[in-house]
């Protein structure tokens, strides 16, 4: 589901406030609240499960949600396109069969399909383009429901901020927020950063992250689409909807510089991006490269580069450099080397974990336990590490964090209607300005 209704964003103080009053540091597992249970389902021990946003990654979503809890039930589907409503259906039946047909879940279409489904719900999955997550968590959680929701959690500063108030009313309502960054919910990164946080490789002085892929998907522009249809299916293509791919992929790698930084955001970042091979209008405007690198206040520097281009050579991975030695992460081949050399070795008998159902086995857990997680401020963070990249490469300008998260940029549309709606131009830095 792709709506929103435009809900008002708020300011946020300053980056030491921000940090501040975010959270603590940031672990392996994410922030946990002592609370008392929470009730759900009129009383029974169902959890009442609710899609919004039914495209690849949402139907991935419902999937891995029903498999992580035997005593949870999809009751609710949303999304402004009934065909995709439809094929995400499909596709559960396919794989799950009875866990779906059995009681066929509500399906609501619409802009504001989203009311509905948060209304039929005890938990919501937040899929939708990250656009609209701002207003969809702020739904939920004035709602009163717990939340797995999809990364980025923004595309601007006003939502970032949005965002970091939404996180906090979650916590004085006790209320579950686990994030799509699924890196927190992998076994091997977790045992990783335990270490790197436990002092393995010393103080931290330098990162640097890669997160280069081909690309991705497009659809071609069909008679009968406006612009805004056009723009919404291909949402990975225009920042309102995305972000840019800086914000919509890459920060995966950012997160990972939060992780070892405990959470802190960086005091401002510089650098440069383009559009040298997906220049074609299909493309939207989106950049296809990136390189940024982000400055911490004890001096810590983070080099980061991003790209999505057919033909090139593949590289995800990020490399942490301290006094007493480095840690190279890239999954499962991830070690520590210096001082202290060390590998993960899964322990004798156990089982392999997978890292998007494992977010959802969590997530309940910790609702059911009376424990609810809440990501919130690390999700926050490095999303908005993201948009920070993205407007210093966008405007050729060394961006603060304080400029940053105070921008003015909002990038909403005018409506929330199928009609026209002007694509932007690509971004020119040094003739862009920052707002």
């Amino acid at each position: 589901m792709t709506g929103c209704d435009g809900s008002k964003r708020s300011q946020t103080p300053s980056r030491r406030q921000f940090l501040k009053n975010g959270a603590t540091a940031v672990l392996a597992g994410g922030l946990m609240s002592r609370l008392s249970p929470a009730v759900y389902a009129g009383g029974s021990d169902v959890l009442r499960i609710g899609l919004i946003g039914c495209g690849g990654r949402g139907t991935g979503a419902a999937k891995d949600a029903l498999n992580a809890d035997k005593n949870v039930q999809l009751v609710a589907m949303g999304d402004v396109f009934a065909d995709q409503v439809k094929s995400s259906y499909e596709n559960l039946q396919k794989a799950l069969g009875d866990r779906v047909n059995g009681t066929p879940p509500e399906q609501f279409v619409g802009f504001d399909a989203y009311k509905q489904v948060i209304e039929a719900s005890d938990v919501v999955l937040l899929a939708t383009p990250p656009h609209f997550r701002p207003a969809h968590l702020r739904a939920a959680v004035e709602a009163g429901k717990h939340i797995f929701c999809e990364k980025p959690v923004a595309v601007d500063a006003p939502g970032a901020r949005s965002v970091f108030e939404t996180t906090k009313l979650a916590d004085e309502k006790k209320l579950a927020i686990v994030s799509g960054l699924c890196w927190r919910y992998h076994h091997v990164l977790r045992a990783t950063f335990d270490q790197v946080l436990s002092g393995a490789i010393g103080d931290i002085l330098a990162m640097q992250c890669s997160y280069n892929t081909q690309g991705l998907w497009k659809k071609p522009r069909q008679p009968e689409w406006s612009d805004m249809e056009w723009q919404v299916r291909n949402w990975l293509y225009f920042t309102w909807l995305s972000g840019d791919f800086i914000t919509e992929q890459h920060v995966h790698s950012l997160d990972k510089m939060t992780w070892a930084m405990q959470g802190e955001a960086p005091v401002k970042a510089s650098g440069t991006g383009g559009r040298q091979v997906r220049t074609s209008p299909d493309y939207g405007h989106v950049y296809d490269h990136f390189a940024i690198e982000y400055e911490y206040a004890n001096g810590v520097k983070a080099f980061s580069r991003c790209r999505q281009q057919d033909g090139c050579q593949g590289d995800i991975t990020d490399h942490l450099f301290g006094t007493k030695g480095t840690c190279d992460i890239a999954s499962h081949r991830t070690k520590i080397s210096g001082e202290t050399k060390w590998k993960y070795k899964a322990p004798e008998g156990a089982k392999a974990i997978n890292m998007y159902q494992f977010e959802h086995e969590e997530l309940f857990r910790s609702i059911r336990a009376g424990e609810p997680i809440n990501n919130g401020h690390y999700m926050t963070v490095s999303t908005m590490m993201a948009v920070m990249g993205r407007m210093a490469a966008y405007t050729g300008k060394t961006i603060t964090w304080d400029q940053a998260i105070h921008s003015a940029e909002d990038l909403t549309p005018p409506a929330y209607e199928w009609g026209s709606l002007a694509m932007p131009s690509v971004a020119m830095p040094g003739v862009t300005p920052f707002v």
